[in-house]
């Protein structure tokens, strides 16, 4: 979905020119011994890549090409056992809300994964990786993840609800271990063949997110032919009592009696669900075991000293609420909660009230394609647009565009025979959030250069609020209160990031020089923030 994957990956921030060379120091370097050992150690890793890649340049010309094909071979590797992963998991998120829709069971689960989450960032991946290496952290996290995929085999509150919580601790240390797999090979690649790290880190996770995109399509796929009826789905629906439609859409609730009526909201034949259940559980596994099997561990100097010494920190948790000192961070918060408020609404809220009420669950899937694709390619297009008009401009089109798919919402009937209008609303929900997604990770990078690690742990956790919040609060407010939720929570959170556009370029005038963090205003490099 909109989703995990982007709560828990640090390397949101790696695309953008310039982090990548400081990105894994800083995510792993947070300790309790305090900022200078910190440095320290940064130093000593910097120092021992150098070693390495002098050696890496020094290969015989065939021992190269055997190194070049290993790296590529080491990328796919990654690249298709998350694809299988989250082409489970995310479909699976899409679907909570309907399958699991009794007591709310789905949406708390969600709601629960993101809580552990929060946690995880915080404390657990540097101790894992340290512990067991990036290969076997890889291989542990994927296993975390099939609990809770076979949990829905039999989902009740002592099943999924648990398994959320492993679910979740294992999100960090998954996507962090990746993250410092593919910078750290794509930098031996840049050794190799004499290309800059930068360019080399970007193209990698180019590969990565063009294969692991396509996840949406294929879960969701898999989704719809599983769930879809015998008979002919149109011809099911129309044959309700017109006015279940009425309670469709924005004038959905929970607690009304005529929605306990919609044969449209009824959970699948256990066969199917089951079967869906195995398919995707299957898919974990076999990630897993294509990991195990394909993937090469990176052995560096200095990994097994690290071992003994691997421990739990509270580095990172003690700098991230230092880093809300900043007043650009407390202006950028509300917007980072939106970001998880709006992913959450269409996840949990588009596809129970709108999609499942009016047309019928095994038509989720089917929607929820739309809305990846248009996430995915609106994502590529931003960044040639944001080139040509600027940032402000980007950011009051998602926000205009959250609006108008908003108002559209309010007014439109949802129908079975409406059918174009619901793949409109879902490409639409996917523009806007490709906007929320790219560009407040490249507002974080851009402000608090000199503080990353703080800074994208303040994301990841103000984010994964705007997910629990949501998901906390599914079963018990209507559609049409969460829609106004997300319409004053978006107008705060833009008003916050055009407030900090404009001090930005007030300062810019004057010229002035930066200011220290602590407490303080803090920003990028002067042409960066022109955008």
């Amino acid at each position: 979905m909109a989703e995990l994957k982007r709560i828990t990956s640090l390397e949101d921030s790696l695309p953008e020119e310039g982090n990548v060379n400081t990105f894994f120091y800083q995510t792993h370097s947070v300790t309790d011994e305090g900022p200078n050992e910190a440095v320290r150690e940064k130093e000593q890793k910097a120092e021992v890549r150098k070693i390495e890649h002098r050696d890496l340049q020094n290969l015989e010309d065939s021992e190269k090409r055997k190194r070049k094909i290993k790296i590529i071979k080491n990328l796919l590797v990654i690249s298709f056992g998350f694809l299988l992963l989250f082409t489970a998991f995310q479909s699976l998120s899409n679907l909570q809300s309907s399958v699991n829709s009794v007591q709310g069971l789905g949406t708390a689960s969600l709601s629960v994964i993101y809580a552990a989450l929060v946690v995880s960032c915080m404390f657990v991946p540097t101790f894992i990786i340290k512990l067991i290496g990036l290969k076997y952290t890889l291989i542990a996290s994927i296993l975390m993840y099939s609990t809770y995929f076979a949990a829905n085999f039999y989902a009740h509150w002592y099943t999924l609800i648990p398994t959320s919580i492993i679910l979740g601790l294992g999100g960090a240390p998954l996507w962090t271990a990746k993250c410092a797999y593919l910078t750290e090979t794509a930098g031996q690649y840049a050794a190799i063949t004499g290309q800059t790290v930068d360019n080399l880190v970007v193209r990698f996770f180019g590969v990565f997110f063009m294969i692991f995109q396509s996840g949406q399509i294929w879960g969701n796929l898999i989704a719809y032919h599983v769930l879809s009826p015998q008979t002919d789905s149109a011809n099911a629906t129309l044959e309700l009592d017109p006015t279940i439609y009425e309670t469709c859409g924005a004038n959905f609730c929970n607690e009304n009696k005529v929605v306990s009526n919609n044969t449209n909201l009824e959970r699948p034949p256990d066969s199917k669900v089951y079967t869906l259940c195995g398919i995707y559980t299957g898919c974990s596994i076999l990630s897993a075991l294509f990991v195990f099997a394909f993937l090469d561990p990176l052995h560096r100097e200095g990994d097994e000293d690290k071992k003994g010494k691997a421990r739990p920190s509270f580095g990172l948790l003690i700098s991230t609420f230092r880093h809300l000192k900043n007043p650009y961070q407390i202006l950028i918060v509300p917007i980072t909660i939106f970001s998880g408020l709006e992913q959450a609404f269409v996840i949990g809220d588009y596809t129970k009230a709108f999609v499942s009420c009016a047309w019928g669950i095994h038509n989720v899937g089917y929607v929820m394609i739309c809305f990846g694709v248009a996430d995915a390619l609106s994502s590529i297009a931003l960044g040639q647009l944001i080139k040509w008009f600027g940032r402000i401009v980007i950011f009051t089109m998602g926000a205009l565009v959250n609006v108008a798919t908003l108002i559209t919402m309010f007014l439109w009937k949802p129908l079975p025979d409406n059918v174009t209008v619901f793949f409109v609303i879902a490409a639409l929900w996917g523009l806007s959030d490709a906007v929320w997604q790219t560009q407040i990770n490249a507002v974080y990078g851009i402000l608090f250069p000199s503080n990353e690690a703080a800074a994208f742990a303040n994301y990841r956790l103000w984010e994964s609020l705007g997910f629990i919040i949501a998901f906390a609060y599914a079963q018990f407010l209507c559609i049409n209160v969460k829609m106004y939720i997300l319409l004053i929570v978006l107008g705060i959170g833009y008003s916050g990031y055009l407030a900090i556009e404009i001090h930005l370029r007030m300062r810019l005038r004057r010229q002035e020089p930066s200011e220290p963090a602590n407490g303080t205003f803090e920003t990028g490099m002067p042409e960066k923030i022109s955008n």
